[in-house]
């Protein structure tokens, strides 16, 4: 893929995550195209960081990945005893205790959380292989829009692991329980027309056409005012842990908030 950040100064740059910020919409690009943007903690902390970083002015957030592929997943210098030269690999995980573990696997979740802020959309552009991790940082965003050549594949479970970076619950709500559960059992590939069919994907576009599309779908979001966006975005985020009653009392309030702002009446 073109890099349509390209004549934007990075905010930050590092671990192969570069952001940019153009007003309202920022862009998370992954930048280790040679290794078809493989996955490693000090990734993970960057994406964490490049959420941290995002301007007050950001509303929609765009994640994509440099050439031909989103991500093929976990970098397999973990998977062997040397590791990633300064970054625990297996073994050493598994030698720590429950706390120590647990700790470990949330920080590296933190870099998959900040997607779904209320006060963002964030849309992942997907083209090749999404593997693994690489369908699990799809999944962390609102939307997605994939290329006709996407490959979508849950893996952990066919390594004897489990997906645990956030992957899990956005998983089940899109696409139903007993389905995500054949997806992450076989690790079978999810492609384009399925993705949009079982509703993984918003739109699936030929690969020359994504950024496109990606852009029109950024600049209709930004469209809308921002904070009906907001009250929008959480009610329905809301709605599945809520009873038929409580999401009529939701909306009530929210349009409550709305209505005394747009008459100058808000707090």
């Amino acid at each position: 893929m073109a890099s349509p950040d390209q004549d934007l100064a990075p905010v930050l740059d590092k671990d192969g995550v570069r952001l940019t910020v153009d007003d309202a919409l920022a862009t998370v690009t992954l930048t280790n195209a040679a290794k078809r943007n493989a996955q490693s903690p000090a990734m993970w902390r960057a994406l964490a960081e490049a959420g941290r970083m995002l301007p007050g002015s950001v509303r929609v957030v765009v994640l994509r990945g440099e050439g031909q592929s989103f991500s093929a997943g976990l970098d397999r210098q973990m998977f062997t005893p040397e590791g990633i030269p300064g970054e625990p690999n297996f073994i050493d995980l598994a030698r720590r205790d429950d706390a120590g573990l647990d700790a470990a696997i949330a920080e590296f979740q933190e870099g998959f959380t900040w997607w779904r802020r209320s006060d963002i959309v964030s849309i992942a552009a997907v083209q090749g292989y999404a593997i693994g991790a690489g369908f699990q940082l799809a999944l962390a965003c609102d939307l997605r829009v994939v290329a006709d050549d996407v490959q979508f594949a849950m893996r952990e479970t066919s390594l004897g692991l489990v997906p645990d970076l956030t992957g899990t619950h956005p998983l089940v709500g899109l696409v139903g329980y007993a389905r995500a559960l054949e997806m992450c059992v076989t690790g079978r590939f999810v492609q384009a027309a399925e993705a949009v069919a079982s509703g993984l994907a918003n739109l699936a576009v030929p690969t020359g056409e994504l950024d496109g599309a990606v852009r029109d779908l950024a600049a209709a979001m930004l469209a809308a005012p921002r904070d009906a966006v907001v009250e929008t975005k959480a009610l329905l985020q809301g709605a599945a842990g809520r009873t038929y009653e409580e999401q009529r009392a939701a909306e009530r309030a929210s349009q409550a908030r709305r209505l005394r702002d747009l008459a100058g009446l808000g707090e």
